[in-house]
C-alpha cells in the first residue's frame, strides 16, 4: 500500500486543528511558541552555562517582546534572540492577532445572523420575509387602539415582533430600518435566521411563548403551486410536535395558504388554535365583487389596507349597555354599526345588516365602521346621541331566472384564475363568457382549472395562447366588445416587479388600443408590489394590490381573530353585501345629509355607508364612508350611495369562520 508523503501528512494534520475553531486555533500557536522558546533555550546552551529552564525563559522573552534586543551581547546570543525577535513578529502579531481578530469578526457575524434564542413572551412571530412582510408589520406596529387591546389580552406592555428570515444580515437589517413608513417602531422588530421548516429556529424565535404566530405565503419564486402551501403545512406540524414535546399549548397561528383546498389538511396538522387565510379565494371574491360592482377596489383597499380611512373594529357589548341594536348604535355618533358576531355550534358567526330591534345577548360582539378605535366607542353626552334608526329584516332574492350575461377578458394567467372561475360560478343572477389570453399552452390551464372543480355551467371558458403586450394580437382580441378586462400579476415569473411591469405595460397597450374606440370595457390591474401602484395616474382602470391586502388581513386577524368572520360575511355571494345604488329611489335631495340618508336606507332595511363620487376628488380619492352625519351629501350626476344589504339567505352558515377562544 503507498505511504503519503510526510508533508502531505503533516498539512492534512495542520488543516484539521486550523478548522475546528480559535480555541484550536489559539492551543496550536501556544504549542508553536512553546516549541520556539525551547528550541531558542536549546541553541542557547551551546555558548552559556545557565539552566535549560532560564534558557527557555530568556528565549521566551525575546519571542514576545522585542524590547529585550538591546540588552544582548555576543554574536550567538544577538544572532538566536534576533531569530526568536522576528519569529515573535510573525506569531504573536501576525498569527495570534490574526486568530483573534477571525474570531471577533465570526463573532460579531453570528450575533447579526441572530442565531441565539430570544427569551421573550407573548410577542408576535412571524415566519418567513416575503413580499408580505413589510405592509404586515407596517399594519402590525400602526394598529393603534387594537393594538392596545391586543396586549391588554395577553397581559403585557410593549409589542414585540420577531422575524424568522432565512437570509439575515446587517446590511438587511439597516435597508429595513430605513423604510420611511416604519419609522423609529422599526426598533421593535427583531430578527432571527431561519426558515418554518427548521424546529430549532422555531425554537430560536420562542413560538410557543409568543401571543401569535403568523405565516405569510410567498407564491413567487415557488417551483410548483403548492410549494408555499406545503412549507406552511410543514410549520404548522413543526410547532405541534414541539409543543407536544415540552408538553406545552401550541400558539394562535394566522396562517396564508396559496390555495383553498389546502384548508382541511392545514386544521389537520395543527393542534392548536388555527385561523387561515386561502389567498386565491380571498382575491378571487373581491375580484369578482368588483366586476359585479365597478368600484369596489376602492372600498376594499380602504376597508382592508389604506393607513388613513375606515376599518372594521369590534367590541364587547358590555360597554355600550344596550338591549338592542338601535340603542347601542344611537350611542355611537362617529361610527356606523354594521351587525353583530354570535356564537353558532362553536363559532363565530356575523349577522351584518340585520333588524335594529335585535335583542344583545351576552357573549355577542357588536360590528362597527369607524376611522378610529375610539370613534367607535359610546359616547358619554346623552346630547350627542343619534336618533334610532328603525331597521325592519329585509332579505332580497336573488334573481335566477333571468340572469344577465357578461363578457370578461383575463389578460395573464396566476395561481388564482382556477379560484375566480370558481368564484365567478356562485353569481347564479349572472352568467360569464371568460376569454383567457396567455402565452402559456391553453391544454395546460384548462387542467388547472379542472382540477381545482369542474366549471360551472354559468361560466363559459375560452382559451387562447398569445401574448397580449403585442399589440397586433391585443387588437385581434377586440377588447371594446367585453365588459370588463383584467390584468392578472403572473405568479410564475422570478419576481413580482416584472410580473407587475407586463400588467403595466399591457395597460398601457390597452389604452392605446380603446383611444378610438366608442365602447370602453371596465379595466382592472391586480398588482403585487404596492409601490408600482403610484405609476399609473388615475384613469379609466381600478387597481387591486393583492399583497397589500393579504398583508394587512393576516395583521388584523392575528389581533382580533374574529375580523374573520366578518371578511367571510363580506366577500361571499349572499347575505350581507355592500352595493352602489343610484340616490334617486331614496328622494335624496343634493343638500341631504348622510344622517337623513341613513334613516331612509334603514327604512328600507338597509345601513348606509357613505357615497362614491363620480369624479374624484382633488385628492383622488371617490368614496367616502362614514361621513358625519350633519354633513351635506353634495350629489352629483352620476354619484351612488353605498350601502350594506342582505342578499339571498340572511344568516346562512360561512365556512372556515373562527372557533371562539
Amino acid at each position: 500500500m503507498p505511504r503519503f508523503p510526510f508533508a502531505d501528512r503533516v498539512r492534512f494534520f495542520l488543516e484539521r486543528q486550523f478548522i475546528k475553531g480559535a480555541g484550536h486555533q489559539l492551543l496550536f500557536v501556544a504549542a508553536v511558541i512553546g516549541l520556539v522558546s525551547a528550541l531558542g533555550g536549546a541553541l542557547l546552551l551551546f555558548t552559556e552555562e545557565d539552566g535549560f529552564p532560564d534558557s527557555i525563559w530568556w528565549a521566551f522573552l525575546r519571542l514576545t517582546d522585542p524590547g529585550y534586543l538591546g540588552d544582548d551581547e555576543g554574536t550567538w546570543r544577538r544572532t538566536v534572540s534576533t531569530w526568536l525577535t522576528v519569529s515573535g513578529y510573525v506569531l504573536f502579531m501576525g498569527t495570534l492577532v490574526a486568530i483573534l481578530t477571525r474570531w471577533l469578526i465570526d463573532m460579531m457575524h453570528r450575533l447579526e445572523l441572530g442565531l441565539t434564542p430570544v427569551s421573550l413572551r407573548n410577542h408576535v412571530v412571524v415566519l418567513g420575509w416575503n413580499s408580505r412582510s413589510v405592509p404586515l408589520l407596517q399594519e402590525l406596529l400602526g394598529s393603534g387602539k387594537r393594538l392596545s387591546r391586543f396586549l391588554e389580552r395577553h397581559n403585557t406592555r410593549g409589542l414585540k415582533l420577531v422575524v424568522l428570515a432565512e437570509d439575515v444580515s446587517a446590511q438587511r437589517m439597516h435597508e429595513f430600518r430605513q423604510q420611511s413608513h416604519l419609522g423609529r417602531a422599526a426598533e421593535r422588530i427583531i430578527f432571527r435566521s431561519g426558515t418554518a421548516l427548521q424546529p430549532e429556529a422555531l425554537q430560536r424565535a420562542a413560538c410557543l411563548h409568543a401571543s401569535a404566530v403568523i405565516i405569510p405565503a410567498d407564491t413567487h419564486n415557488q417551483p410548483t403551486p403548492i410549494s408555499s402551501d406545503m412549507e406552511t403545512i410543514k410549520a404548522l406540524l413543526s410547532l405541534s410536535a414541539e409543543a407536544r414535546a415540552l408538553q406545552s399549548k401550541p400558539p394562535f397561528v394566522v396562517a396564508e395558504l396559496s390555495d383553498s383546498r389546502r384548508i382541511p389538511a392545514a386544521r389537520r396538522a395543527y393542534a392548536g388554535n388555527l385561523e387561515v387565510l386561502a389567498g386565491d379565494r380571498s382575491i378571487s371574491r373581491l375580484l369578482a365583487q368588483n366586476l359585479m360592482h365597478p368600484g369596489m377596489t376602492e372600498l376594499y383597499t380602504e376597508l382592508l389596507s389604506a393607513p388613513d380611512g375606515n376599518e372594521f373594529f369590534i367590541h364587547p357589548v358590555s360597554e355600550y349597555e344596550a338591549d338592542t341594536l338601535a340603542e347601542a348604535a344611537r350611542k355611537c355618533p362617529h361610527a356606523i354599526l354594521c351587525g353583530l358576531l354570535r356564537t353558532h355550534d362553536g363559532q363565530w358567526r356575523a349577522q351584518l345588516n340585520v333588524a335594529s330591534d335585535t335583542r344583545i345577548e351576552p357573549g355577542d360582539l357588536l360590528v362597527f365602521l369607524s376611522s378610529g378605535f375610539d370613534n367607535s366607542l359610546p359616547v358619554r353626552s346623552r346630547k350627542e346621541y343619534l336618533d334610532i334608526c328603525n331597521r325592519p329584516e329585509r332579505i332580497i332574492p336573488i334573481n335566477n331566472e333571468n340572469p344577465t350575461r357578461m363578457k370578461v377578458l383575463l389578460l395573464g394567467w396566476n395561481r388564482r384564475v382556477p379560484g375566480l372561475i370558481r368564484e365567478l360560478g356562485t353569481y347564479q343572477s349572472c352568467h360569464f363568457d371568460v376569454c383567457i389570453v396567455s402565452s402559456l399552452a391553453a391544454q395546460g390551464r384548462r387542467r388547472e382549472i379542472e382540477a381545482y372543480g369542474t366549471p360551472p355551467d354559468s361560466v363559459h371558458c375560452e382559451q387562447i395562447e398569445a401574448d397580449f403586450l403585442q399589440e397586433s394580437e391585443l387588437q385581434d382580441l377586440q377588447p371594446e366588445r367585453f365588459d370588463s378586462v383584467i390584468f392578472s400579476s403572473n405568479d410564475r415569473l422570478g419576481s413580482r416587479e416584472e410580473a407587475d411591469a407586463r400588467a403595466l405595460l399591457g395597460s398601457l397597450l390597452l389604452e392605446d388600443v380603446l383611444e378610438n374606440q366608442m365602447s370602453r370595457p371596465q379595466l382592472l390591474l391586480e398588482l403585487s408590489d404596492p409601490s408600482n401602484a403610484l405609476l399609473l395616474a388615475r384613469g379609466n382602470h381600478e387597481t387591486l394590490i393583492s399583497s397589500r391586502i393579504l398583508s394587512h388581513m393576516l395583521a388584523q386577524i392575528a389581533l382580533r381573530r374574529e375580523l374573520l368572520a366578518v371578511y367571510e360575511e363580506l366577500f361571499t355571494v349572499g347575505g350581507a353585501e355592500i352595493v352602489f345604488h343610484d340616490p334617486e329611489p331614496y328622494g335624496l335631495s343634493p343638500d341631504s345629509d348622510f344622517g337623513s340618508f341613513e334613516q331612509k336606507a334603514a327604512a328600507a332595511g338597509e345601513t348606509a355607508l357613505g357615497v362614491i363620487r363620480q369624479q374624484p376628488a382633488p385628492g383622488g380619492g371617490r368614496l367616502q364612508l362614514n361621513p358625519p352625519r350633519s354633513r351635506a351629501l353634495n350629489l352629483q350626476t352620476g354619484d351612488r350611495v353605498v350601502v350594506l344589504i342582505t342578499l339571498g339567505s340572511a344568516y346562512h352558515a360561512k365556512p372556515d369562520t373562527p372557533t371562539p377562544m
